[in-house]
């Protein structure tokens, strides 16, 4: 049973869920990653075979032009509970105190700023026929309120992607999941994007309120954090605009998020998927 779709492919197969992608390393390095991240009790998803399996022909778009990687996790039961944003600031701030060396060797640990969704010129270039004017100074305007937003001073190990959609709420407690933008930041990436999950997608103030009760402090008013939470918004939707261009399913959710940026007043939330 197919899960969802993004970066990987996530199935459900009985008790384990299969994670099937082109990684941009060895697959394996994964295992190894979250083993090393249970150790310093952190609590993610366990592996439940100790090695990646390929599927597909040499020449895809693996590692290495590889084929596919899978790997198979333990499947994690919702309890229906609220999340308990507390215990994940306290996990978050644990990972941002672990040394990179804990990292396995060959695992990316990339600045933020080397992913391709945050090369905006190039983004633009590929949306701009689509994007109207008023929207377009929007996300100019925002661009430029962050002229320093990738300096890389201070920097920690993040888990990179830290939102509602990335965190199960388990008998056991809430387990975060999905490390795959594991990068080299300043603490306050791993803030961002719950600093705007209320205001943006829906969310309730009181979660980042209690995400960063548990991770000792909050960085509302940090000019880092306050710069990555808006940045990552113009990155969010210009991707998605990008995507409506691909397949038009998408593309109502980028008029959505456009609206924003066009400063309507009556402007909606965004959704996540």
């Amino acid at each position: 049973m197919l899960l969802r779709s993004g970066m990987n492919a996530i199935f459900r197969a009985g008790d384990a869920v299969l994670r099937v992608g082109a990684p941009t390393a060895e697959a394996s390095l994964s295992i190894d990653l979250s083993t090393r991240l249970r150790a310093h009790g952190l609590s993610v998803p366990h592996h439940i075979e100790d090695a990646a399996l390929t599927a597909g022909e040499a020449g895809g778009e693996g590692v290495d032009g590889g084929a596919l990687a899978i790997t198979a996790w333990e499947y994690l039961e919702a309890d229906g509970r609220p999340i308990d944003w507390a215990a994940v600031g306290d996990m978050v701030r644990r990972t941002h105190a672990l040394d990179r060396s804990e990292v396995p060797a060959g695992y990316p640990v990339p600045r933020p700023t080397d992913f391709p969704w945050w090369d905006f010129p190039a983004l633009f270039a590929d949306v701009g026929d689509v994007l109207d004017d008023r929207a377009r100074a929007g996300l100019d305007a925002a661009i430029d309120r962050w002229p320093a937003w990738s300096d890389p001073a201070g920097s920690v190990l993040c888990h990179g992607d830290v939102h509602p959609g990335n965190v199960i709420m388990a008998a056991s407690g809430p387990v975060l999941i999905d490390w795959d933008l594991l990068c080299w930041a300043p603490p306050g990436w791993d803030h961002a994007p719950m600093m705007t999950w209320h205001s943006r997608w829906g969310g309730e103030v009181a979660w980042y309120q209690a995400f960063a009760e548990g991770y000792g402090r909050s960085m509302g008013g940090d000019p880092t954090a306050e710069a990555f939470a808006e940045l990552r918004l113009v990155a969010a939707t210009l991707m998605r605009l990008k995507a409506g261009l691909r397949n038009e399913a998408a593309m109502p959710e980028a008029q959505r998020r456009l609206a924003f940026w066009r400063g309507e007043i009556d402007a909606p939330v965004w959704q996540a998927q």
